[in-house]
C-alpha cells in the first residue's frame, strides 16, 4: 500500500507536536515550517481548516491514506457507538498499530514493514496485511524465524510503554490483544469530534 514517505519533521512542525515519535529536529524547531513559520501573528484559521488539520493529523499518526481512512470512518459511522471514538478504536485495532504498541517496533511505519515482510503472526498464522483488524483475544506474535532479528530485540528492550488492553510475554515473544481500548486509554492527542464534523458536512 502507498503511504507517506516524505520528511516527518516538517509534518510534525505543521501540527506542533511530534506525531511520529521522538524527533530531535522537531525539538529544535517546534514552530510551523515555511518562511513565516516563527511569526506569531499568523491569520486565524477557519473552522474547516481546523477540522481538516485534525483529520490529517490522525491520518499521519496512524499512517493511513485518505481512501482507507474514509472507509474506516464509514465503518465507524455505521456502528452503534460514538462515531469519533469508534473511529480511533478501529485505528488502534489495526495489526500494524498493535505491533507498535506491543513494542515490537519503535514506530508504526516500522511495524507496518514487519507485518508486510511476514515477520508477524496472529493466532499462530502468518498475516502480512498491516490493516488487518484484530479482535479481543487475538494473539500477536513474532514468527519463530524472526525472533532473533536484532531490530526486534532492540525495540523490545527499549520499550517501556504499558497499555491496559494489551499483554506481552517476553519469553514467548507474543502478546494478547485483550480488548478494544476505551477512548480514555488511547494516548493520541486527536480531537476526533472535529473529524466527525468534517466528514458530516
Amino acid at each position: 500500500m502507498a503511504r507517506y514517505t516524505g520528511p516527518k519533521t516538517k509534518i510534525a512542525r505543521k501540527f506542533g507536536e511530534a506525531i511520529f515519535g521522538d524527533d530531535k529536529s522537531f525539538e529544535k524547531r517546534n514552530y510551523p515550517p515555511g518562511q513565516h513559520g516563527n511569526n506569531r501573528r499568523r491569520g486565524k484559521k477557519s473552522e474547516y481548516a481546523i477540522q481538516l488539520m485534525e483529520k490529517q493529523k490522525a491520518k499521519y499518526t496512524y499512517g493511513i491514506l485518505e481512501k482507507q481512512f474514509r472507509n474506516i470512518f464509514a465503518k465507524a459511522n455505521r456502528s452503534k457507538g460514538v462515531t469519533g471514538e469508534v473511529l480511533l478504536q478501529l485505528c488502534e485495532s489495526r495489526l500494524d498499530n498493535v505491533v507498535y504498541r506491543m513494542g515490537i517496533s519503535p514506530s508504526r511505519s516500522g511495524a507496518r514493514q514487519l507485518v508486510s515482510h511476514r515477520h508477524i503472526t496472529v493466532n499462530g498464522e502468518l498475516v502480512n496485511i498491516p490493516s488487518y483488524t484484530l479482535k479481543p483475544g487475538d494473539v500477536v506474535g513474532v514468527r519463530e524465524k524472526s525472533k532473533s532479528l536484532k531490530a526486534i530485540g532492540d525495540a523490545l528492550s527499549a520499550n517501556s510503554s504499558v497499555y491496559e488492553w494489551i499483554t506481552w510475554n517476553s519469553e514467548k515473544m507474543e502478546g494478547n490483544f485483550v480488548a478494544v481500548p476505551e477512548r480514555i486509554q488511547i494516548p493520541e492527542n486527536i480531537k476526533e469530534q472535529l473529524i466527525v464534523e468534517l466528514y458530516s458536512k
